[in-house]
């Protein structure tokens, strides 16, 4: 009896051991907003949606944005589908939105991703508005709420709006080197047309010239750039960015269409040292 107690006492403490050790082996649960930064709350319908970028602020440009929904009793919802997204900039005599896409779910269930491009920043008079429908536990709830959108830091350009000369209202947004080095680098960006105050439409199939100079150098351009191209896998214009020194630099461009036509840009020259369209870079 005593060797039968003995070896059930063994037993059950190796079971102990294995149970311990396969909770350590669990993986744990990844935050899936813990290298963001929360730029908003809304509260309203009972739900808190949460909105998180890669800036620090909503900023003039290309924002990535993250969305999760809180329940009233505190859990992440993960049935929860956005239906439409769409910032509105209030201004003193109009109003007007942005290129944006709309959220979609990400490989964390409850998180949605998605991006806008602010044309411009807020300021005393003039705000935008995040306007949104979503749908839960088949309802559907609408939230609007006021938010504050700022200059990049440097205050360098990185989204140009411009009128070709076809007549349309463009916007072409620099997405990527986020951090340049000397080298030359993957440069990526989006170009849309407007359609009208409200509606913008991704354009394809365009060609980017790309012509970076540093005008505080004598105006001194780089080697091995490459134009950006469309591509239609990743819904992005592509191409190579060399960078020779840090400091100020100004990507003058010129757009063109599927044709070949100048849609809006010129040539640097010495008579012109500049592009009425461009992007600027400080790093």
């Amino acid at each position: 009896m005593k060797n039968i107690f003995l070896n059930l006492l063994l037993l059950g403490f190796f079971i102990g051991f294995i149970s311990c050790d396969s909770d350590d082996d669990q993986p744990q649960e990844i935050n899936p907003v813990q290298n963001l930064n929360l730029l908003k709350e809304i509260t309203a319908n009972g739900h808190t949606i949460e909105i998180y970028g890669d800036l620090t602020k909503f900023t003039v440009g290309y924002n990535d944005l993250y969305f999760r929904l809180k329940e009233s009793n505190g859990n992440y919802s993960n049935q929860w589908i956005i239906t439409d997204f769409k910032p509105v900039m209030h201004m003193t005599d109009r109003m007007h939105s942005c290129p944006v896409k709309l959220p979609e779910t990400t490989q964390h269930h409850g998180l949605k991703k998605g991006f806008a491009i602010f044309q411009m920043p807020s300021n005393a008079d003039e705000y935008w508005e995040i306007n949104m429908i979503y749908s839960l536990n088949n309802s559907e709830f609408s939230i609007t709420d006021q938010i504050h959108v700022v200059m990049p830091a440097e205050n360098v350009k990185t989204v140009s709006s411009f009128m070709g000369t076809d007549n349309s209202r463009y916007v072409l947004a620099y997405i990527a080197p986020k951090s340049p080095a000397i080298a030359v680098n993957d440069i990526t960006a989006v170009l849309y047309k407007m359609q009208d105050m409200m509606n913008f439409v991704q354009v394809e199939n365009f060609q980017i010239q790309l012509d970076p100079r540093m005008p505080g150098m004598g105006n001194h351009g780089s080697p091995n750039n490459q134009d950006l191209s469309w591509y239609a896998q990743e819904r992005l214009y592509k191409g190579k960015l060399s960078l020779t020194m840090t400091g100020y630099w100004k990507l003058n461009l010129i757009v063109k269409d599927s044709a070949g036509n100048v849609v809006k840009g010129e040539a640097v020259t010495d008579e012109n040292e500049s592009s009425s369209v461009f992007w600027e870079l400080t790093f």
